[in-house]
C-alpha cells in the first residue's frame, strides 16, 4: 500500500502539524468507528455515536453529541444520507473548520448501488458489502494520513492488516452462501438494508420498506411480498436488531393465512452492530453471523462457528 497517500499527504501536510497525544476522534455508527480503531490503532482515541440497536435513519442527535462532534479532532460518518437527521451538525462541523469525512461516500463510485428512481441519492448501505468496506477501510486511512501526517506509515500499516483479515472474511461469506441451494437464495428482510451484501454475494434482496425506515411500508408492498413468499415456497424471513419487527410478522400471518409456513430465520444486524464487547459487537462478527445465520435458515452449510471455525481466522 505504500505511496496510495503520498500525494494527499504532501497536499496536507501544511494544515496538520504533529500531536503528542492521541487524536479525538468521533464516529457516527458502530461500523465506521470499527474502521477507525483498527486504522488508528493507539494514536487516536474512538469515540461512536450510535450504539447497539440503534436507527441511523431515525437517530435524533442530543447535545453531548454535538459537543463531542465539535471538540473532535476528526469526525467520521457513513454519509449518503445514511445519518439523515445529523447530517446539519456534520455540515456544520466542517464549515467551522473541522476534519470531517463521510466515509462510505470517499470510495470509488463503482461500488455505489444507486436504487431505482433514486437518482443522486445511492443506497447509504456500503459496509454490507466487505469488499467495497476495504476501500473505505483505504479512504480511512488516507484521511488520517490527511490529519496526522506523522503517524502515516502506522495508518497504512494497520489498514494492510485489516484489509488483509477483510478478504478472508470475503471469502468466508462467499462460501457460505453458495453452498444454498440456488432456488432458496432470497433474502427477504424489513428494509433494504442489503442490497450491497445481495449484489456481492449472489442473494435476491426483498425488503419490506426502502432504503431508509422513515418510509412507511403499506399493505400492498407486504401483500405483494407475501405472495412472492408463497409462490415460491421460500422458507424463511428475517428481522433486524434495529428496526421493529411488525412488518416480517405481517409477512409470517398472511402466508400460513395461505397455507404456507415461513419461519423467522434469525435476527440480523442491517444499521447498527452488536453488544459492545462481543464478536457480534465488531465489524467483522456483524458480517459473521449475517452471513451465517441467512444460509443456515435457507438450507445452506455452515461451520458450528460461523468464520470462527476458519484455521486461523481473525476471532478464532
Amino acid at each position: 500500500m505504500a505511496g496510495w497517500v503520498l500525494a494527499m499527504v504532501l497536499a496536507a501536510a501544511g494544515a496538520a502539524g504533529a500531536s503528542t497525544s492521541p487524536l479525538k476522534v468521533v464516529t457516527s455508527t458502530g461500523m465506521v468507528g470499527d474502521i477507525a480503531r483498527h486504522v488508528a490503532g493507539d494514536r487516536a482515541d474512538i469515540h461512536t455515536v450510535m450504539g447497539e440497536g440503534v436507527d441511523p435513519h431515525l437517530y435524533k442527535p442530543v447535545a453531548s453529541d454535538v459537543r463531542r462532534i465539535m471538540a473532535a479532532d476528526v469526525v467520521f460518518y457513513n454519509g449518503l444520507k445514511l445519518e439523515g437527521r445529523m447530517g446539519d451538525i456534520f455540515e456544520r462541523a466542517a464549515a467551522r473548520g473541522k476534519f470531517v469525512r463521510p466515509v462510505a461516500a470517499m470510495v470509488d463510485e463503482s461500488y455505489l448501488l444507486v436504487p431505482e428512481g433514486q437518482k443522486g441519492h445511492p443506497d447509504p448501505h456500503v459496509w454490507m458489502d466487505v469488499k467495497a468496506w476495504m476501500a473505505a477501510t483505504k479512504a480511512v486511512a488516507i484521511a488520517l494520513c490527511q490529519a496526522d501526517p506523522d503517524g502515516c506509515s502506522t495508518y497504512e500499516r494497520n489498514a494492510e492488516t485489516y484489509m488483509t483479515e477483510l478478504a478472508g472474511l470475503d471469502a468466508y461469506v462467499r462460501q457460505v452462501v453458495s453452498s444454498i441451494p440456488e432456488n432458496q437464495r432470497v433474502l427477504v428482510t424489513a428494509h433494504d438494508a442489503f442490497n450491497y451484501f445481495g449484489r456481492a454475494y449472489g442473494l435476491e434482496v426483498l425488503g419490506i420498506q426502502g432504503i431508509s425506515t422513515e418510509s412507511e411500508a403499506g399493505l400492498a408492498d407486504v401483500s405483494g411480498l407475501v405472495n412472492v413468499l408463497v409462490d415460491r415456497g421460500i422458507p424463511a424471513v428475517f428481522v433486524e436488531s434495529s428496526v421493529p419487527d411488525k412488518y416480517v410478522r405481517a409477512l409470517i400471518e398472511g402466508a400460513a393465512a395461505k397455507g404456507h409456513e415461513v419461519l423467522i430465520g434469525g435476527e440480523l444486524f442491517s444499521d447498527a452492530m452488536g453488544k459492545p464487547g462481543t464478536w457480534e459487537g465488531t465489524y467483522m462478527g456483524m458480517i459473521d453471523h449475517n452471513a451465517s445465520t441467512v444460509a443456515r435458515a435457507l438450507g445452506g452449510q455452515v461451520p458450528a462457528k460461523g468464520y470462527r471455525t476458519v484455521p486461523a481466522g481473525p476471532g478464532s
